[in-house]
């Protein structure tokens, strides 16, 4: 006899739940029930399943965040969405994240066998997935040079333990790559990883974001809510611009290095929480405890091991497989094909600065595979690569000038709308309000 496929369905809806097991069933499939994503991931640990099929709208962790979460941890395992609020950029989002297919309530008996079976047919013998996502994401730090050789060095020294991490560099260097890098390839690997963009979250709501919240601690909390922390809880939290973190929010990020316990926004008791931090920025932070805008104390907690990620202009050997990837990656998407660039449209990104850095080039190279027909020359690289080319040696801009004068074509080319020219440049926009004051 088969054995039956373990099916994990995750919702907060328990009618919604039922419902689907209950067809699941009678297509002879085993099933497993979470009511939210915290939940799921506790199965996801200690179960083999199959196929995961969930909700995106839940309430403290959502489906897109479960989606992420298994599609790094068990990249073999497909993903399918059902969801009652369908549009177009979830259904995209949601694929981009690791869906295999996408199921818009209410649907019938029918459509969720197919949508189930199609999911299914996507699954490859499985592997030790602990070894294929550790190696996947190490190897995603691109480098033969000695600057991100001494990055990895680090790596390997901190991540088997819950050390306190600190990654600083330039905006477009990797600094998240690096978290994950951390974070997958040590023990702790089917634990939790969350990312927070501190700069992405609005100030007022990042105390409640991260710690989460009690029912009628302010106006439209409804509900008991855990934050960010509580979700990472076991694994790895991956703080992002800490210096937008607002001095009240440090405060609490102090106890929580300190006591290794967290508060809810508006509670009076603790929880204990064992979780790593590792938090990032491209602002001088020592620049900001001068003007007493960011805790002295609370540096010095963070920066218990410290990674500073090289610029790419520093590490310009790597710029060859750098391009390599980006190559490959897009000339599969778009092309279907490989992409070659020709030795002078290469020698071009070798004498650029790249002020955006590693970001910086993935785009010039995504644009360039859209642009030309097989191999990429001069004419399908921007004219800002070309300042060294075009300007003598005494006249060239300073890499300050040089991200002013890119910024302000972005905005002239965007009509001055900082939320797409933000979306352009790959920063957020309270980055960008920054930089154009």
């Amino acid at each position: 006899m088969l054995q039956k496929e373990n099916i994990l369905i995750v919702d907060d809806d328990i009618n919604i739940l039922e419902l689907l097991q209950r067809h699941l069933h009678s297509l002879n499939y085993h099933t497993y029930k979470a009511v939210s994503v915290k939940e799921a991931v506790a199965i996801l640990r200690d179960t083999e399943i199959d196929l995961l099929i969930t909700d995106l709208k839940m309430p403290e962790v959502d489906g897109f965040q479960l989606i992420q979460f298994a599609s790094e941890h068990y990249p073999n395992m497909p993903k399918l969405v059902v969801t009652g609020y369908p549009s177009v950029q979830d259904a995209l989002s949601a694929i981009k994240s690791g869906a295999v297919d996408y199921l818009v309530k209410p649907f019938t008996k029918e459509e969720l066998k197919q949508g189930v079976l199609k999911s299914l047919s996507t699954k490859t013998k499985r592997k030790n997935v602990t070894e294929i996502t550790a190696t996947k994401k190490y190897n995603e730090i691109i480098g033969e040079s000695e600057a991100i050789k001494n990055v990895t060095q680090i790596i390997e020294r901190v991540k088997d333990n819950k050390a306190t991490i600190f990654i600083s560099g330039e905006s477009g260097t990797g600094k998240e790559l690096v978290a994950r890098s951390i974070h997958y390839n040590g023990k702790f690997s089917r634990a939790p990883f969350i990312a927070v963009n501190c700069g992405g979250i609005p100030e007022n709501l990042l105390e409640s974001e991260l710690f989460g919240y009690v029912k009628g601690a302010f106006t439209g909390a409804n509900d008991n809510r855990e934050g960010f922390f509580q979700a990472a809880d076991g694994g790895t939290i991956f703080l992002d611009e800490i210096g937008n973190a607002s001095l009240a929010v440090q405060s609490r990020l102090l106890r929580v290095l300190q006591e290794k316990e967290v508060m809810k926004v508006g509670d009076r008791k603790t929880e204990k929480i064992d979780v790593r931090v590792i938090a990032a920025t491209n602002s001088n932070l020592k620049e900001m405890i001068a003007k007493e805008t960011f805790r002295e104390d609370l540096f010095y907690r963070l920066t218990v091991v410290e990674i500073n990620v090289p610029p790419l202009r520093e590490r310009k050997e790597d710029i060859p497989l750098l391009a390599d990837k980006f190559l490959f990656k897009y000339g599969n998407e778009y092309k279907d094909r490989y992409i070659t660039i020709d030795p002078e449209a290469q020698e071009l990104l070798q004498r650029y600065d790249w002020p955006g850095n590693i970001r910086e080039l993935e785009n010039v190279i995504q644009r360039a595979v859209i642009m030309c027909d097989r191999t990429i020359g001069i004419k399908d690289l921007p004219e800002t690569l070309k300042y060294k080319i075009d300007f003598p040696e005494e006249s060239l801009l300073s890499l300050k000038e040089m991200e002013k004068k890119y910024i302000q074509k972005v905005l002239a080319a965007t009509d001055n709308n900082q939320t797409k020219a933000a979306e352009i440049l790959n920063i957020d926009r309270k980055t960008l309000r920054g930089k154009i004051k």
